[in-house]
Protein backbone atom coordinates (compact mmCIF):
# COMPACT_ATOMS: atom_id res chain seq x y z
CA UNK A 1 0.00 0.00 0.00
CA UNK A 2 1.30 3.18 -1.06
CA UNK A 3 1.91 6.20 1.33
CA UNK A 4 -1.09 7.98 0.46
CA UNK A 5 -3.45 5.22 1.04
CA UNK A 6 -2.16 4.77 4.31
CA UNK A 7 -2.68 8.23 4.79
CA UNK A 8 -6.12 7.95 4.15
CA UNK A 9 -6.65 4.75 6.13
CA UNK A 10 -5.29 6.90 9.15
CA UNK A 11 -7.81 9.68 8.26
CA UNK A 12 -10.72 7.28 8.13
CA UNK A 13 -9.43 5.49 11.13
CA UNK A 14 -9.62 8.92 13.07
CA UNK A 15 -12.57 9.76 11.92
CA UNK A 16 -14.40 6.72 12.18
CA UNK A 17 -12.36 5.34 15.75
CA UNK A 18 -11.17 8.31 17.86
CA UNK A 19 -14.55 8.58 19.63
CA UNK A 20 -14.58 5.11 20.12
CA UNK A 21 -10.73 5.01 21.58
CA UNK A 22 -11.34 7.64 23.72
CA UNK A 23 -14.47 6.36 25.18
CA UNK A 24 -13.05 3.31 26.13
CA UNK A 25 -10.27 4.36 27.50
CA UNK A 26 -11.96 6.90 29.73
CA UNK A 27 -13.93 4.07 30.73
CA UNK A 28 -11.09 2.07 31.48
CA UNK A 29 -9.14 4.80 33.64
CA UNK A 30 -11.76 7.36 34.55
CA UNK A 31 -9.57 10.05 33.57
CA UNK A 32 -10.45 12.10 30.37
CA UNK A 33 -6.72 13.39 30.00
CA UNK A 34 -5.43 9.78 30.50
CA UNK A 35 -8.02 8.83 27.58
CA UNK A 36 -7.54 12.03 25.20
CA UNK A 37 -3.42 11.71 25.40
CA UNK A 38 -3.33 8.04 25.35
CA UNK A 39 -5.66 8.26 22.16
CA UNK A 40 -3.57 10.66 20.67
CA UNK A 41 -0.25 9.13 20.94
CA UNK A 42 -1.88 5.69 19.17
CA UNK A 43 -2.44 7.98 16.17
CA UNK A 44 0.74 9.09 16.18
CA UNK A 45 2.73 5.93 16.32
CA UNK A 46 0.07 4.62 13.50
CA UNK A 47 1.28 7.41 11.79
CA UNK A 48 4.96 6.27 12.42
CA UNK A 49 4.59 2.39 11.87
CA UNK A 50 1.91 1.84 10.02
CA UNK A 51 3.48 3.14 6.37
CA UNK A 52 6.52 0.43 7.12
CA UNK A 53 4.32 -2.18 8.46
CA UNK A 54 1.00 -2.32 6.70
CA UNK A 55 -2.48 -1.33 7.95
CA UNK A 56 -3.80 -3.43 10.31
CA UNK A 57 -6.54 -5.84 9.45
CA UNK A 58 -8.76 -4.13 12.38
CA UNK A 59 -7.26 -0.77 12.61
CA UNK A 60 -9.72 0.18 15.83
CA UNK A 61 -8.62 -2.60 17.65
CA UNK A 62 -5.14 -2.02 17.18
CA UNK A 63 -5.15 1.98 18.03
CA UNK A 64 -6.72 0.62 21.42
CA UNK A 65 -4.84 -1.89 22.62
CA UNK A 66 -1.55 0.42 21.55
CA UNK A 67 -3.88 3.67 23.56
CA UNK A 68 -4.34 1.15 26.62
CA UNK A 69 -0.43 0.48 26.55
CA UNK A 70 0.32 4.47 26.61
CA UNK A 71 -2.21 4.99 29.59
CA UNK A 72 -1.00 2.42 31.78
CA UNK A 73 2.52 3.44 30.87
CA UNK A 74 1.88 6.99 31.83
CA UNK A 75 -0.12 6.18 34.94
CA UNK A 76 2.89 3.56 36.31
CA UNK A 77 5.00 6.93 35.44
CA UNK A 78 2.87 9.85 37.26
CA UNK A 79 1.51 7.49 40.22
CA UNK A 80 3.25 7.63 43.52
CA UNK A 81 4.06 4.85 46.00
CA UNK A 82 0.86 5.64 47.86
CA UNK A 83 -0.94 5.97 44.49
CA UNK A 84 0.13 2.76 42.91
CA UNK A 85 -2.19 0.25 44.41
CA UNK A 86 -5.34 2.59 43.51
CA UNK A 87 -3.82 2.63 39.74
CA UNK A 88 -3.39 -1.37 39.86
CA UNK A 89 -6.89 -1.46 41.42
CA UNK A 90 -8.26 0.59 38.22
CA UNK A 91 -6.71 -1.32 36.11
CA UNK A 92 -8.06 -4.72 36.82
CA UNK A 93 -11.56 -3.23 37.88
CA UNK A 94 -11.77 -0.83 34.65
CA UNK A 95 -13.83 -3.37 32.09
CA UNK A 96 -16.44 -3.32 34.89
CA UNK A 97 -19.64 -2.68 33.40
CA UNK A 98 -21.02 1.20 33.48
CA UNK A 99 -24.85 1.15 33.95
CA UNK A 100 -27.30 3.49 31.80
CA UNK A 101 -29.95 3.19 29.66
CA UNK A 102 -27.61 2.34 26.51
CA UNK A 103 -24.66 0.35 26.90
CA UNK A 104 -22.01 2.22 24.81
CA UNK A 105 -19.02 4.01 25.72
CA UNK A 106 -19.43 6.82 22.69
CA UNK A 107 -22.40 7.90 24.29
CA UNK A 108 -21.24 7.76 28.24
CA UNK A 109 -18.56 10.04 26.55
CA UNK A 110 -20.77 12.16 24.89
CA UNK A 111 -23.44 12.54 27.79
CA UNK A 112 -20.13 13.08 30.24
CA UNK A 113 -19.24 16.08 27.25
CA UNK A 114 -22.48 17.86 27.48
CA UNK A 115 -23.40 17.67 31.04
CA UNK A 116 -25.64 20.65 31.94
CA UNK A 117 -23.21 21.22 34.99
CA UNK A 118 -20.52 22.73 32.26
CA UNK A 119 -20.78 25.65 30.59
CA UNK A 120 -22.72 25.77 26.75
CA UNK A 121 -18.87 26.99 25.40
CA UNK A 122 -17.45 24.66 27.49
CA UNK A 123 -19.82 21.81 26.34
CA UNK A 124 -19.53 22.70 22.66
CA UNK A 125 -15.46 22.70 22.98
CA UNK A 126 -15.08 19.90 24.93
CA UNK A 127 -17.40 17.53 22.39
CA UNK A 128 -15.47 18.66 19.51
CA UNK A 129 -12.37 17.47 21.15
CA UNK A 130 -13.09 14.30 23.02
CA UNK A 131 -16.01 13.32 20.23
CA UNK A 132 -14.92 14.97 17.33
CA UNK A 133 -11.14 14.50 17.96
CA UNK A 134 -10.73 18.40 16.36
CA UNK A 135 -7.00 19.74 17.35
CA UNK A 136 -7.45 22.69 19.90
CA UNK A 137 -6.28 25.34 16.83
CA UNK A 138 -9.15 23.42 14.55
CA UNK A 139 -11.69 24.07 17.40
CA UNK A 140 -10.57 27.74 18.26
CA UNK A 141 -10.35 28.79 14.32
CA UNK A 142 -13.89 27.01 14.07
CA UNK A 143 -15.47 29.71 17.02
CA UNK A 144 -12.56 32.92 16.20
CA UNK A 145 -11.04 32.09 19.96
CA UNK A 146 -7.44 32.20 20.65
CA UNK A 147 -6.32 29.11 20.98
CA UNK A 148 -5.01 29.67 24.52
CA UNK A 149 -8.37 30.47 25.69
CA UNK A 150 -9.86 27.50 23.88
CA UNK A 151 -7.36 25.11 25.67
CA UNK A 152 -7.79 26.65 28.96
CA UNK A 153 -11.51 26.31 28.21
CA UNK A 154 -11.00 22.79 27.68
CA UNK A 155 -8.74 21.97 30.49
CA UNK A 156 -11.31 23.76 33.05
CA UNK A 157 -14.09 21.50 31.78
CA UNK A 158 -12.21 18.67 31.98
CA UNK A 159 -10.70 19.47 35.56
CA UNK A 160 -14.63 20.12 36.13
CA UNK A 161 -15.17 16.77 35.29
CA UNK A 162 -12.92 14.93 37.59
CA UNK A 163 -13.66 17.47 40.52
CA UNK A 164 -17.79 17.43 40.58
CA UNK A 165 -17.45 13.70 39.78
CA UNK A 166 -19.92 14.14 37.02
CA UNK A 167 -20.91 10.42 36.42
CA UNK A 168 -19.17 8.50 32.93
CA UNK A 169 -22.54 7.05 32.44
CA UNK A 170 -25.80 7.22 30.36
CA UNK A 171 -28.63 9.04 31.92
CA UNK A 172 -31.39 6.89 33.43
CA UNK A 173 -34.27 6.25 31.18
CA UNK A 174 -36.13 8.78 33.48
CA UNK A 175 -33.66 11.15 33.18
CA UNK A 176 -32.53 10.21 29.31
CA UNK A 177 -35.17 12.75 27.42
CA UNK A 178 -33.91 15.85 29.01
CA UNK A 179 -30.44 15.18 29.07
CA UNK A 180 -30.73 14.01 24.66
CA UNK A 181 -32.10 17.59 24.73
CA UNK A 182 -28.94 18.89 25.89
CA UNK A 183 -26.38 17.07 23.78
CA UNK A 184 -28.95 18.12 20.67
CA UNK A 185 -28.48 21.72 21.72
CA UNK A 186 -24.65 21.33 21.87
CA UNK A 187 -24.85 19.88 18.46
CA UNK A 188 -27.28 22.23 16.65
CA UNK A 189 -25.16 24.89 18.40
CA UNK A 190 -21.63 23.77 16.10
CA UNK A 191 -23.99 22.95 13.10
CA UNK A 192 -25.49 26.81 13.27
CA UNK A 193 -21.84 27.93 13.38
CA UNK A 194 -20.57 26.19 10.47
CA UNK A 195 -24.08 27.12 8.44
CA UNK A 196 -23.78 30.47 8.83
CA UNK A 197 -20.89 32.00 10.73
CA UNK A 198 -21.37 34.98 13.44
CA UNK A 199 -18.01 35.99 13.39
CA UNK A 200 -17.08 38.95 10.72
CA UNK A 201 -13.79 37.96 9.96
CA UNK A 202 -14.26 34.42 9.22
CA UNK A 203 -15.64 32.51 5.89
CA UNK A 204 -19.38 32.76 5.81
CA UNK A 205 -20.34 29.31 5.27
CA UNK A 206 -17.90 26.47 7.37
CA UNK A 207 -18.57 23.15 5.76
CA UNK A 208 -16.20 21.28 7.90
CA UNK A 209 -18.36 22.18 11.29
CA UNK A 210 -21.73 21.66 9.48
CA UNK A 211 -20.06 18.12 8.23
CA UNK A 212 -19.00 17.79 11.78
CA UNK A 213 -22.21 18.02 13.09
CA UNK A 214 -24.10 15.80 11.55
CA UNK A 215 -21.32 12.97 11.67
CA UNK A 216 -22.05 13.00 15.38
CA UNK A 217 -25.82 13.29 14.97
CA UNK A 218 -24.93 9.87 13.11
CA UNK A 219 -23.63 8.54 16.06
CA UNK A 220 -26.11 9.57 18.26
CA UNK A 221 -28.60 8.57 15.95
CA UNK A 222 -27.25 5.03 15.40
CA UNK A 223 -27.13 5.08 19.08
CA UNK A 224 -30.48 6.22 19.79
CA UNK A 225 -32.69 4.75 16.84
CA UNK A 226 -36.16 5.70 18.57
CA UNK A 227 -35.47 8.78 19.43
CA UNK A 228 -37.78 11.06 17.34
CA UNK A 229 -35.82 14.37 18.37
CA UNK A 230 -32.65 13.18 17.37
CA UNK A 231 -33.89 11.53 14.07
CA UNK A 232 -35.65 15.25 13.65
CA UNK A 233 -32.31 17.58 14.58
CA UNK A 234 -30.25 14.55 11.91
CA UNK A 235 -33.29 15.70 9.31
CA UNK A 236 -33.54 19.16 10.02
CA UNK A 237 -29.50 19.31 9.55
CA UNK A 238 -28.81 17.26 6.30
CA UNK A 239 -32.19 19.31 4.64
CA UNK A 240 -30.45 22.55 5.72
CA UNK A 241 -26.95 21.62 4.46
CA UNK A 242 -27.76 20.38 0.87
CA UNK A 243 -28.90 24.18 0.28
CA UNK A 244 -25.68 25.15 1.21
CA UNK A 245 -24.16 25.29 -2.77
CA UNK A 246 -26.59 28.09 -3.26
CA UNK A 247 -26.47 29.60 -0.06
CA UNK A 248 -23.38 32.34 -1.32
CA UNK A 249 -22.97 33.92 -4.95
CA UNK A 250 -19.80 33.95 -6.57
CA UNK A 251 -19.33 37.81 -5.03
CA UNK A 252 -19.92 36.46 -1.29
CA UNK A 253 -23.31 37.89 -0.70
CA UNK A 254 -25.92 35.70 0.55
CA UNK A 255 -28.87 34.19 -1.58
CA UNK A 256 -32.32 33.33 -0.27
CA UNK A 257 -34.00 30.85 -0.07
CA UNK A 258 -36.48 31.94 -3.07
CA UNK A 259 -34.02 32.84 -5.09
CA UNK A 260 -31.74 30.06 -5.06
CA UNK A 261 -30.90 27.85 -8.04
CA UNK A 262 -32.67 24.69 -6.40
CA UNK A 263 -30.54 22.54 -9.22
CA UNK A 264 -27.92 23.24 -6.96
CA UNK A 265 -29.16 21.41 -3.65
CA UNK A 266 -27.76 18.26 -3.09
CA UNK A 267 -30.54 15.81 -4.44
CA UNK A 268 -29.24 12.70 -1.93
CA UNK A 269 -29.03 14.73 1.51
CA UNK A 270 -33.00 15.64 0.32
CA UNK A 271 -33.83 12.35 -0.02
CA UNK A 272 -32.26 11.12 3.21
CA UNK A 273 -33.70 13.84 5.25
CA UNK A 274 -37.25 13.33 3.60
CA UNK A 275 -36.97 9.70 4.53
CA UNK A 276 -36.59 10.42 7.81
CA UNK A 277 -39.37 13.16 8.20
CA UNK A 278 -41.91 10.63 6.17
CA UNK A 279 -40.52 7.64 9.06
CA UNK A 280 -41.10 10.06 11.97
CA UNK A 281 -44.54 11.11 10.92
CA UNK A 282 -45.68 7.27 10.02
CA UNK A 283 -44.81 7.12 14.27
CA UNK A 284 -47.49 8.93 14.90
CA UNK A 285 -45.92 9.97 17.78
CA UNK A 286 -46.42 13.95 18.67
CA UNK A 287 -43.12 15.57 16.88
CA UNK A 288 -41.05 17.39 19.08
CA UNK A 289 -39.23 20.70 17.90
CA UNK A 290 -36.43 19.27 16.19
CA UNK A 291 -39.22 17.09 14.27
CA UNK A 292 -41.22 20.16 13.21
CA UNK A 293 -38.42 21.90 11.98
CA UNK A 294 -37.54 19.29 9.56
CA UNK A 295 -41.02 19.00 8.56
CA UNK A 296 -41.14 22.78 7.61
CA UNK A 297 -37.92 22.34 5.49
CA UNK A 298 -39.20 18.79 4.14
CA UNK A 299 -41.60 21.50 2.48
CA UNK A 300 -39.59 23.61 1.61
CA UNK A 301 -37.16 21.67 -0.32
CA UNK A 302 -40.14 19.37 -1.83
CA UNK A 303 -40.70 22.47 -3.74
CA UNK A 304 -39.55 22.68 -6.93
CA UNK A 305 -40.28 26.22 -7.51
CA UNK A 306 -40.66 28.91 -4.78
CA UNK A 307 -43.69 29.32 -6.14
CA UNK A 308 -44.77 25.84 -5.72
CA UNK A 309 -43.84 26.52 -1.89
CA UNK A 310 -46.73 25.45 0.26
CA UNK A 311 -47.22 28.41 2.53
CA UNK A 312 -50.31 27.08 4.40
CA UNK A 313 -48.22 24.00 5.29
CA UNK A 314 -45.84 25.58 6.71
CA UNK A 315 -47.92 28.36 8.49
CA UNK A 316 -49.61 25.19 10.61
CA UNK A 317 -46.44 23.79 11.20
CA UNK A 318 -45.33 26.47 12.72
CA UNK A 319 -48.84 27.07 14.47
CA UNK A 320 -47.49 23.18 16.02
CA UNK A 321 -44.09 24.85 16.54
CA UNK A 322 -45.44 28.03 18.73
CA UNK A 323 -47.00 25.76 20.71
CA UNK A 324 -44.03 24.19 21.86
CA UNK A 325 -41.73 26.57 21.47
CA UNK A 326 -42.74 30.56 22.40
CA UNK A 327 -39.81 32.23 21.88
CA UNK A 328 -39.92 35.31 19.88
CA UNK A 329 -37.86 34.02 17.01
CA UNK A 330 -40.34 31.40 16.19
CA UNK A 331 -43.07 33.45 16.30
CA UNK A 332 -40.57 36.01 13.94
CA UNK A 333 -40.09 32.87 11.61
CA UNK A 334 -43.63 32.12 11.76
CA UNK A 335 -44.40 36.23 10.61
CA UNK A 336 -42.28 35.65 7.53
CA UNK A 337 -44.62 32.85 6.27
CA UNK A 338 -47.88 34.40 6.66
CA UNK A 339 -46.33 36.98 4.89
CA UNK A 340 -46.11 35.15 1.64
CA UNK A 341 -49.84 33.64 2.70
CA UNK A 342 -51.31 37.05 3.75
CA UNK A 343 -49.35 39.56 2.62
CA UNK A 344 -47.12 41.86 4.18
CA UNK A 345 -49.63 43.87 6.20
CA UNK A 346 -50.36 41.09 8.04
CA UNK A 347 -47.25 39.91 8.69
CA UNK A 348 -45.94 43.17 10.12
CA UNK A 349 -48.77 43.56 12.58
CA UNK A 350 -47.16 40.17 13.98
CA UNK A 351 -43.71 41.21 13.57
CA UNK A 352 -44.16 45.10 15.35
CA UNK A 353 -44.81 43.80 18.65
CA UNK A 354 -41.81 41.47 18.92
CA UNK A 355 -39.69 44.97 18.51
CA UNK A 356 -38.78 44.91 22.11
CA UNK A 357 -37.87 41.31 22.74
CA UNK A 358 -35.61 41.36 19.43
CA UNK A 359 -34.18 44.84 19.35
CA UNK A 360 -30.84 43.39 19.10
CA UNK A 361 -31.44 40.96 16.50
CA UNK A 362 -30.40 41.63 13.00
CA UNK A 363 -32.82 39.18 11.51
CA UNK A 364 -35.87 40.79 13.08
CA UNK A 365 -34.72 44.65 11.30
CA UNK A 366 -34.12 43.02 8.22
CA UNK A 367 -37.12 41.21 7.96
CA UNK A 368 -39.14 44.55 9.06
CA UNK A 369 -37.20 45.76 6.22
CA UNK A 370 -38.20 43.48 3.53
CA UNK A 371 -41.65 43.74 5.07
CA UNK A 372 -41.60 47.64 4.73
CA UNK A 373 -40.04 47.46 1.22
CA UNK A 374 -43.38 45.21 -0.34
CA UNK A 375 -45.52 47.54 1.10
CA UNK A 376 -43.88 50.80 0.06
CA UNK A 377 -42.90 52.38 2.53
CA UNK A 378 -39.72 53.00 1.36
CA UNK A 379 -38.06 55.14 4.15
CA UNK A 380 -38.90 52.70 6.83
CA UNK A 381 -37.15 50.13 5.19
CA UNK A 382 -34.26 51.95 4.75
CA UNK A 383 -33.88 52.61 7.96
CA UNK A 384 -34.61 49.11 9.28
CA UNK A 385 -31.95 47.78 6.72
CA UNK A 386 -29.22 50.11 8.40
CA UNK A 387 -30.28 48.71 12.03
CA UNK A 388 -29.75 45.31 10.51
CA UNK A 389 -26.64 45.78 8.80
CA UNK A 390 -25.31 47.48 11.77
CA UNK A 391 -25.66 43.98 13.92
CA UNK A 392 -25.24 41.17 11.39
CA UNK A 393 -21.91 39.85 11.92
CA UNK A 394 -21.92 37.66 8.45
CA UNK A 395 -20.32 39.13 5.82
CA UNK A 396 -22.58 37.75 3.04
CA UNK A 397 -25.68 38.69 5.05
CA UNK A 398 -24.09 42.20 5.64
CA UNK A 399 -23.01 42.34 1.57
CA UNK A 400 -27.15 40.89 0.59
CA UNK A 401 -28.57 43.57 3.28
CA UNK A 402 -26.19 46.53 1.96
CA UNK A 403 -27.39 45.78 -1.83
CA UNK A 404 -30.95 45.50 -0.90
CA UNK A 405 -31.03 48.69 0.99
CA UNK A 406 -29.01 50.86 -1.91
CA UNK A 407 -31.77 49.27 -4.14
CA UNK A 408 -34.19 51.61 -2.51
CA UNK A 409 -32.71 54.55 -4.21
Amino acid sequence: MNRAAVGEAIARAHREEWARVVASLTRRFGDLDVAEDAAAEAFAVAVERWPSDGVPPNPGGWLTTTANRKAIDRIRRESKRDDKQRAAQMLRDGDAPVQGAVDDDRLRLIFTCCHPALAMESRVALTLRMVGGLTVPEIARAFLVQESATGQRITRAKAKVKATGIPYRVPSEEDLPARVSGVLAVLYLVFNEGYLATGPDSDPLRPHLTAEAIRLARLVRTLLPEDGEVAGLLALMLLTEARRPARVSTSGELIPLDTQDRAAWDPALIAEGHRLVRERLATGQAPGRYQILAAINAVHTSARDARDTDWSQVVALYDQLVRLDRSPVVALNRAVAVAELDGPEVALAAVDPLGQALAGYHAFHATRAELLRRLGRTAGSREAYDQAIALAGNTAETAYLSRRRDELG
